[in-house]
């Protein structure tokens, strides 16, 4: 071969190279669009229908040959609900309330005719038609004012005159009560209304003038009042061996940069517990040292978010350090557990390109999730989810995990089925970790609930108004995300905390928590009905 032709041939070669690297590059960059207009324009839900011409399987002999058996007739014999799915029966409809509570204060206007109004002696009443309406009545301002009387002894008219003292308020001569502040937050942090829309509200509406520099002042007022409660609130969430983190950037006014910085609520939850906000101005995996306490053990239920893994080899290694010297130390237990919603999350993100499989492998995580419904809708405790999840569950954890390490050399890695096997794959430890323990749940969905509040309040405020005003924030939305998780109505729990705590030591804020409160509320509705008479005293 001559060295025009080895010239010629190299050549092609880098020229057939450079073309699949094109194509390549090309076929991900139609995914990535395809995604972008599923993202814009297709179905939000992740939801599967039952008649999807998508749900093809793989992998699933067993399937079709329990979906063949479940199809045979039943024996004359045999008792037909033996093998009937709990799945398949309908959702009992709740019984209906009454429409409107009994305890609404009633209006009521009698009407009579005009002939009976003429001549009322002539007419006897046999009955009455009574019809029924709602009725909306629109806040209104009161100005509450406190009277305070001086004496002076009639035999010592020269002496010191006596006043009662001022009781505790908030802020001595602070214009806002209580009443007033709990109102501003609630329409803040649970109507989402910003300050600025408020001052606009009570200028029109009520022709009073409240500036927002002072609704600011009152909310940071309030927020430091309520930490010594939000404190112990932290305090108590840590004490669980279960705890779910999330976080989401806040965005927030930085002086000098020209626009605004970007902050992070880290969110804490317990199942059936508080919701606790902790604000930071970054989301490394430092800000996790001051979420989760020096020597806690137990696990932590996250994201696939690095930090959080940098975090436990971090805390662990010092955990070794520190005791180094002992004869025979304990390792520290702190243990990941990983969220299988955002795992489907990344599969279904990448159904358009490969349908088959990828809906496969959704129908799997769905049965997951079937048998957490039953166990849910049952009233299962730990122990017997434990037990379902060990003989149900973990069949088709191993099914799934021998499905993609079958199907992982098909893809990509930068292709979006390749990224959703890999992140699957990376998170396979912490996905198994539900089952053997029947207190974790399969997701993290009840953080990412809680977070949602503050993703709509967000876009109406759009920021907050600097960096050291977060905490203000979050001290605020733990409070009332709590309340509502606890079953209290926010802004009358708001209410009677800034009315209460002025006058409380701190050996009392652990009874003015949301979970205490709730729980003293339940007891006092017990007694009222053991009890009818009580009911007319407290009235």
């Amino acid at each position: 071969m001559t060295e025009g032709e080895i010239l010629l041939q190299s050549q092609l070669e880098k020229s057939n190279k450079q073309l699949q690297e094109s194509r390549l590059e090309n076929k991900l960059l139609r995914e990535k669009v395809d995604a972008l207009v599923r993202m814009i324009y297709g179905p939000k839900s992740e939801k599967l229908g039952a008649n999807d011409p998508n749900q093809l399987t793989l992998l699933d002999q067993e399937q079709m040959e329990a979906e063949a058996e479940a199809k045979k007739p039943i024996a004359p014999d045999a008792d037909p609900s033996a093998g009937a799915d709990d799945r398949s029966t309908k959702k009992r409809k709740k019984p209906a309330g009454p429409r409107l509570p009994e305890n609404l204060p009633v209006e009521e206007t009698i009407v009579d005719p005009l002939e009976v109004q003429a001549e009322p002696e002539a007419w006897r009443l046999m009955g009455q038609e009574v019809s029924e309406q709602l009725d909306y009545r629109p806040g209104r301002f009161v100005k509450l004012r406190l009277v305070r009387n001086k004496y002076v002894r009639r035999d010592h008219p020269f002496a010191a005159p006596v006043i009662a003292p001022l009781p505790p308020s908030l802020q001595e001569r602070c214009l806002a009560a209580p009443g007033l502040i709990a109102h501003i937050i609630a329409s803040k942090y649970i109507d989402h209304l910003p300050l600025y829309r408020q001052e606009q509200i009570y200028r029109q509406r009520h022709k009073i003038e409240l500036p927002r520099q002072s609704l600011c002042r009152w909310v940071a007022l309030a927020a430091e009042w309520l930490e010594p409660v939000y404190n112990e609130m932290r305090r108590q969430q840590m004490t669980s061996d279960y705890v779910q983190i999330d976080e989401t950037p806040i965005r927030y006014l930085d002086p000098g940069r020209g626009k605004c910085a970007t902050g992070y609520f880290w969110v804490s939850n317990v199942p059936g517990g508080d919701v606790i906000y902790h604000w930071h101005p970054g989301r490394g995996a430092d800000c996790l040292e001051h979420i989760v306490p020096t020597g806690y053990e137990g696990t932590l239920q996250c994201d696939g978010y690095s930090a959080y893994p940098s975090f436990q080899k971090h805390r662990k290694a010092r955990h070794e350090a520190e005791h180094k010297d002992d004869p025979k130390p304990e390792p520290l237990k702190l243990e990941l557990a990983a969220c299988w919603a955002h795992a489907r999350r990344k599969f279904f993100q990448a159904k358009g390109r490969d349908p088959t499989v990828a809906d496969w492998i959704l129908r799997q995580i769905g049965q997951l999730y079937l048998i957490e419904k039953r166990l849910r809708e049952t009233g299962a405790g730990p122990a017997l989810r434990q037990a379902v999840r060990a003989s149900e569950s973990a069949i088709i954890i191993a099914r799934l995990k021998a499905a993609l390490l079958l199907v992982t050399p098909r893809y990509l890695p930068k292709s979006g089925m390749g990224k959703a096997i890999a992140y699957a794959r990376g998170q396979w430890a912490g996905l198994e970790r539900y089952v053997s323990s029947g207190a974790l749940e399969i997701d993290q969905n009840l953080v990412e609930n809680a977070i949602r509040p503050s993703a709509l309040g967000k876009k109406n405020w759009m920021f907050i108004g600097s960096e050291a005003s977060g905490k203000t924030s979050a001290i605020l939305y733990t409070i009332v995300e709590s309340a509502k998780r606890h079953g209290l109505e926010p802004k009358g729990y708001l209410h009677h905390l800034l009315e209460t705590l002025p006058k409380s030591t701190n050996k009392q804020v652990p009874a003015l928590t949301p979970a205490a409160v709730a729980k003293t509320q339940a007891r006092r509705q017990r007694q009222l009905k053991a009890e009818p008479h009580l009911k007319d005293q407290a009235a």
